[in-house]
């Protein structure tokens, strides 16, 4: 038998002697069927996924060692609860008891509620300054860490990302047509494990001096499968712009006229007095070099030809030619 494999019949198990030397052995294991939830590292608490490997030896103690694992619970944007758009509006009165200044108004709107990371989300934004105070607009991404543990509930809150607007003078608007909020690399959002969330939401908030801002907070999910639904968008873009477009279809011909010769409808002698006394160029280098302002000049002050239905030039033969104007 064999001194490197050994097989105990009273224990019904196989033994494998080892000789001194290093050996690896190769394995693999199947994770749950059940969603798991992805890895996470916050403020109060984390989600940890690791792997053990225990050695043990006869009358020695245990070695082990132990790797972590990083898990991503997937999140597909392309969902019709992720694709909805999200629009928000609200109004403060700037000032305190009687002394009121005027209202200032803010509506914001974001295309979906489902985006990825590295993707700029482009922001819609009315702002009305009513009051008498210069107000500054702007957007921020905020992560929101929940822990629920033993009946308690821990949170923090941290800004990720922003952006600044212009100054809004008193009774001034302003517009925000797109302006993008790039999303920094952070871990999706997570919701669907009972003692740790991870939130995130849009803010677009007004700064006023002397007040309190004036805020909206847009829900947001970042996921990890990105949207792909560029054929929808590009869509709903042509049909806007065919409509502010159509008028185009109703005033150019689809085969624009050329308008006639001026050689054609005068005679050799009226043409001849209005040629430019400058030498023709030969080839295009002469061309480039010939005074072309010079051209403009000479046939920016001569009149029109004059119309008239009698040739002032008749021709030597009898013969008459209809000529015909087609407007």
């Amino acid at each position: 038998m064999d001194k490197s494999h050994m097989e105990s019949e009273d224990m019904g198990e196989s033994v494998i002697l080892l000789q001194p030397g290093k050996y690896e052995f190769p394995f693999s294991f199947q994770l749950p069927s059940e969603p798991l939830v992805t890895s996470f590292t916050g403020k109060y608490g984390s989600i940890q996924y690791s792997v053990r490997a225990v050695l043990k030896r006869p009358m020695l103690p245990d070695q082990s060692i132990k790797r972590e694992l990083q898990v991503i619970s997937h999140i597909d944007v392309n969902t019709p609860a992720l694709l909805t758009p999200v629009l928000r509006s609200h109004e403060k009165m700037v000032g305190c008891w009687f002394f009121t200044s005027g209202p200032v108004s803010l509506s914001a709107k974001i295309e979906r509620k489902g985006y990825c990371n590295g993707e700029a989300i482009p922001i819609y934004a009315e702002i009305e300054n009513c009051s008498s105070r210069l107000i500054v607009p702007k957007a921020a991404i905020f992560q929101t860490q929940t822990y629920l543990a033993s009946g308690k509930t821990k949170t923090f809150r941290q800004m990720v990302a922003n952006v600044r607007g212009n100054h809004i003078a008193s009774g001034s608007t302003d517009t925000w047509n797109g302006k993008t909020l790039k999303i920094p690399p952070v871990i999706p959002s997570i919701l669907d494990c009972c003692i740790i969330r991870v939130d995130y939401s849009l803010a677009v908030y007004i700064h006023i001096p002397g007040a309190k801002k004036l805020m909206l907070e847009l829900p947001l999910v970042i996921g990890t499968i990105p949207y792909s639904g560029f054929g929808s968008r590009n869509s709903s873009v042509v049909g806007q712009f065919g409509v502010d477009m159509s008028w185009l279809t109703l005033t150019l011909p689809e085969h624009p006229e050329a308008p006639p010769n001026y050689a054609d409808v005068v005679s050799e002698e009226e043409y001849s007095r209005h040629i430019p006394p400058y030498p023709q160029p030969t080839d295009c280098q002469e061309e480039i070099c010939c005074p072309l302002f010079a051209y403009i000049q000479e046939f920016r002050f001569q009149p029109p030809p004059l119309y008239s239905e009698v040739d002032p030039h008749p021709a030597d033969t009898e013969e008459t030619q209809t000529v015909s104007f087609m407007l």
